[in-house]
């Protein structure tokens, strides 16, 4: 960390303990979700999902050649099919904002362009077949049907505009680089790579998978009640491939880069999941900004009520599938269906934590164009379908 940025930190942790008024109610509560928050993260979803995130991000990293991600990611690729295979993505990950941050750091330092990186980015929490399906089932299948269309249209639309936008700086950052063949012998065929990359996505979908809603089908039951017998059997076949295929110096290779994005992923991670829990609280607990004044902003269709809806999204936290829940409360409340939808589809790809680690990765002002680009399209989206839905 750069030393301007330290003493950036020294000087707002003095500013908040000198002047945050602790003595009230309301900020003693609010400071106490905040770290209720942060358990309740680190409890649900560091063990499960960040923890095999990383370890996908460093294999990433170290065994998948530059060249490779430059073929099918980079600014140069084909189109059609960088962006169809970085707009489906989240039909297989079905990872939340934060679990993917991982994944995207990690083909975004082998050479990817911005915009499929982006589309990959935006499309791994967003496009998730679960939370769609829990979606429909519970806010009813046109609520459903949208955000999967909307999901799928968002990603490759804010992949093309961030290449639109940047193309000079992704021009500039491909030049820079010298992507050389990898010419010494792996003594792996790529289907073994492969077979290994499958593998721990497996255990990042297993370990990670949610309980299913009451009334859900037993299929998903039954994978829910079997996930750490096979999260298990998984791991033991990663420990094979591990010992038969690779050489230690790649595993210890593996080990530091895994290391390296956690340093750099889970600090900026920690505070924006505090400041989160202490602005809004966790779901059903109030904070600093009560939940009622949300509820009240977000009702009807106007732009005010669909943007309101699309920034309240973007900046809290939403674990996998809790936005479901949440807004079944809300729209019973008064919630507009156009910014129910907004919501939908900006809260679950973007939160306070995630903005600091993606701005860690390609910095502020191009995350601040993709977030833009997300704000503008769930408002532009949740007006539409509010007008449809009547």
């Amino acid at each position: 960390m750069k030393d301007r940025y330290k003493l950036m930190l020294i000087v707002l942790i003095f500013a908040a303990v000198y002047y945050v008024p602790w003595e009230s109610d309301i900020v003693r509560r609010s400071g106490l979700e905040a770290f209720m928050m942060l358990q309740e993260y680190a409890r649900q979803h560091v063990l499960t999902c960040l923890v095999p995130a990383f370890f996908i991000a460093g294999a990433i990293a170290v065994f998948v050649s530059q060249a490779s991600v430059i073929k099918y990611f980079g600014a140069g690729a084909k189109k059609i099919l960088s962006y169809s295979v970085a707009s489906v993505s989240g039909t297989i990950l079905a990872v939340c904002s934060c679990t993917v941050l991982p994944l995207f750091a990690g083909i975004y330092s082998r050479g990817a362009g911005i915009g499929p990186a982006t589309a990959f980015l935006y499309s791994g929490p967003a496009i998730n077949v679960l939370a769609i399906v829990l979606t429909a089932r519970v806010l009813g299948w046109q609520l459903g049907l949208a955000r999967a269309v909307g999901a799928v249209v968002f990603a490759v639309v804010t992949g093309l505009l961030m290449a639109l936008i940047f193309r000079r700086e992704d021009a500039a950052r491909s030049a820079g680089e010298m992507y050389l063949p990898n010419e010494e012998e792996k003594g792996r065929s790529l289907a073994q790579d492969a077979l290994f990359m499958l593998t721990m996505v497996l255990i990042l979908v297993f370990a990670a998978f949610a309980r299913p809603a009451q009334g859900s089908s037993g299929l998903w039951v039954a994978v829910f009640e079997a996930k750490w017998y096979i999260t298990g059997g998984l791991l033991i076949v990663l420990a094979v491939m591990l010992k038969g295929w690779f050489r230690r110096e790649e595993i210890q290779s593996w080990v530091q880069s895994t290391w390296g994005f956690m340093q750099q992923i889970l600090p900026l991670l920690g505070a924006g999941v505090l400041v989160a829990g202490f602005m809004l609280g966790r779901p059903g607990h109030a904070a600093l900004i009560p939940e009622h004044y949300i509820q009240t902003l977000v009702g009807g269709n106007s732009v005010w009520a669909n943007l309101f809806a699309s920034v309240s999204g973007a900046l809290m936290y939403f674990a996998t599938l809790t936005e479901v829940p949440i807004l079944q409360g809300l729209l019973g409340a008064g919630m507009g269906r156009g910014p129910a939808l907004a919501l939908l589809l900006a809260g679950p790809a973007l939160s306070l934590p995630n903005m600091l680690v993606i701005a860690g990765v390609m910095g502020v002002k191009k995350t601040a164009a993709f977030c833009g680009i997300i704000v503008v399209l769930s408002t532009i989206a949740g007006m539409i379908y509010g007008w449809i839905a009547g």
